[in-house]
């Protein structure tokens, strides 16, 4: 072989070696992978574009969207806050605020597989947690529902990480308290059946209470009845839960959610001057609720209750709560939010100020230094938008269930979800990673590239409330290997949890990339799509009706999320 063929020789094994590590890289894209570019979120409800936000003054909620069952504590002038997130994996997210007003999250504080393997219904899981801060050492008590019932973890730091759970054998029942007495004494405080199991009436419940050895993690004689239906047997009270213990002035306060999580939720309170009782009911109970106020009301905020207080460093107290913002007759697509308003004590006993009138949703903020760290709004109107430029998910993002093995990847500005055998209708962690639904007004977007091969495999962008209820719009290719985007709809409202096709576009040719958005406006969703980014969108469909994502329509406890999937046997039946 001469010189010159030796060069050309050379050159040419060079370039094949290139060109394989392009294919490697392609092949990673363009297999079995649906790459996002970007995801786009903004919230357009009416009712913030008419409040002017200024310094001295906060908007409910303070954290929009499913983010129910919230509980609250300090430490020095910081304030913790967490809340329930059933089969949502992570799970437990936590914030941190330094003037109740701006919060950003921290984390969650289930965050590992050996601590919490979902493999439940949506809307079991991770039931209504307590945190507590004692001696150097934050404490998170909860129960996950139908996978160990009742736990306590612990953190020196509230960022995490957190310990495994360690169990509290042989309590039936939801929503523990941990209560530090001044005494050195440690209580659990939970909701649970009727004593002996007998049920007065329906919805019949009690609040339990027991010792604990916090120092080796036993429980301390025998669990006794506190508190025994609620506030009035005598007017069959109904769903006792939500406790926390609170001391002050020598009484100890339990505050409780009763009525139910829909529209007669309330909050109560009892007191007593021992630990054990007897408990004594407010004669001004409920000290919190809308279940009496106009249901024609406008901006309407209902099923308020399950309430937590905290004590500012100046004395003031606040109190945080869940509400719903329905569109309509007790239809709501947002889930269970935050909200807070603030406390008063009369006579020795703890009001809500304006908690049984209509619910402000522009308040004067607590009296503390207003902080003005840059953190991602979490109330009112905002834009929020993930570039995929970081090594790690944010922690707005979440699973459907725990993953068995990691089917996503960051790389490049994008985000990489594996197309899996697993579906949006199976009760599995299919490959879906989604965000609340914050608003009932908004806008949300994504561009995806995949390569679609067979007509089993889809990609998109899903508005998910559970397996049998959720929209879909994405892309496929049909039985004669033609290119669609399509609008699949899930709903139960005949318990036959049917899925149909309800509109088709039909594309000229093979296209990987993708751009699809859907418009929320409170009942009705419109979707559109475009194949590259200069034109215009394209409507779809609209008008929508998106109440099957409401949880009066689609049962449970969540709210709905909006994110992106992909799957390798979605159409298992080619629909």
């Amino acid at each position: 072989m001469n010189f010159n063929k030796l060069i050309s020789f050379s050159v040419l094994i060079l370039l094949s070696g290139c060109m394989r590590i392009s294919k490697d890289a392609n092949s990673f894209i363009n297999s079995d992978y649906a790459a996002f570019d970007y995801f786009h979120y903004e919230g357009k409800d009416d009712l913030y574009k008419t409040i002017l936000k200024t310094d001295e003054t906060y908007l409910n909620p303070i954290l929009s969207g499913f983010y129910p069952d919230p509980s609250i504590c300090r430490v020095d002038n910081k304030f913790y806050l967490v809340n329930s997130s059933f089969s949502f994996f992570p799970g437990l997210p936590i914030f941190e605020s330094e003037d109740l007003v701006h919060w950003k999250q921290i984390g969650h504080v289930i965050d590992r597989k050996e601590q919490a393997n979902f493999t439940l219904a949506i809307s079991k899981g991770m039931y209504a947690p307590t945190i507590r801060y004692h001696e150097g050492l934050f404490f998170v008590v909860c129960t996950n529902v139908d996978a160990g019932g009742n736990f306590i973890v612990t953190a020196k730091n509230p960022a995490g990480p957190w310990s495994n759970p360690i169990w509290f054998p042989n309590i039936d029942g939801i929503d523990p308290d941990i209560f530090f007495d001044d005494n050195g004494k440690v209580y659990i405080t939970h909701n649970g059946p009727p004593p002996n199991n007998i049920s007065v009436h329906e919805g019949h419940r009690a609040i339990y209470m027991f010792e604990y050895d916090i120092q080796n993690f036993k429980i301390i004689g025998e669990s006794k009845v506190v508190i025994n239906g609620g506030t009035s047997m005598a007017e069959k009270p109904v769903w006792i839960e939500g406790p926390h213990i609170i001391k002050k002035d020598g009484f100890y306060y339990m505050i409780c959610a009763q009525g139910g999580t829909e529209y007669r939720h309330t909050e109560v309170v009892f007191r007593s001057k021992e630990i054990f009782g007897p408990y004594e009911s407010y004669e001004k109970n409920p000290i919190l609720t809308q279940k009496n106020l106009n249901p024609n009301r406008e901006n309407p905020v209902t099923t308020t209750g399950h309430a937590d207080f905290v004590q500012l460093p100046n004395g003031d107290w606040w109190s945080v709560f869940l509400g719903c913002r329905p569109y309509g007759d007790d239809l709501y697509n947002t889930g269970r939010e935050t909200f807070m308003l603030p406390v008063e004590w009369k006579n020795g006993w703890p009001e809500i100020i304006g908690g049984n009138d209509p619910i402000a949703f522009q308040n004067k903020r607590p009296n503390l230094p207003l902080s003005k760290k840059a953190v991602q709004s979490m109330n009112g109107n905002f834009i929020a938008n993930d570039e995929f430029d970081s090594d790690k998910l944010d922690f707005k993002w979440n699973f459907v269930r725990t993953p068995s093995e990691k089917w996503y990847e960051l790389k490049d500005g994008k985000l990489f979800i594996k197309a899996r055998n697993e579906s949006l209708q199976t009760q599995t962690n299919f490959s879906f990673i989604g965000r609340r639904q914050q608003h009932l007004n908004f806008d949300v977007s994504t561009k995806v590239t995949f390569n679609l091969n067979n007509s089993k495999q889809t990609t998109g962008l899903a508005a998910f409330q559970n397996e049998k209820n959720y929209l879909l719009i994405g892309t496929r290719l049909n039985s004669e290997n033609k290119q669609e985007i399509y609008l699949e709809k899930a709903s139960n409202e005949d318990n036959e949890g049917d899925i149909s096709l309800i509109k088709i576009a039909e594309l000229s040719g093979h296209l990987k990339d993708i751009y699809l958005r859907i418009e929320g406006k409170a009942q009705f969703f419109n979707f559109y799509y475009k194949t590259n980014e200069s034109e215009e969108w394209k409507l779809l469909i609209e008008n929508v009706d998106a109440s099957i994502l409401s949880t009066k329509k689609a049962g449970g406890f969540v709210g709905t999320y909006l994110g992106m999937y992909a799957s390798a046997n979605h159409f298992k039946t080619n629909q």
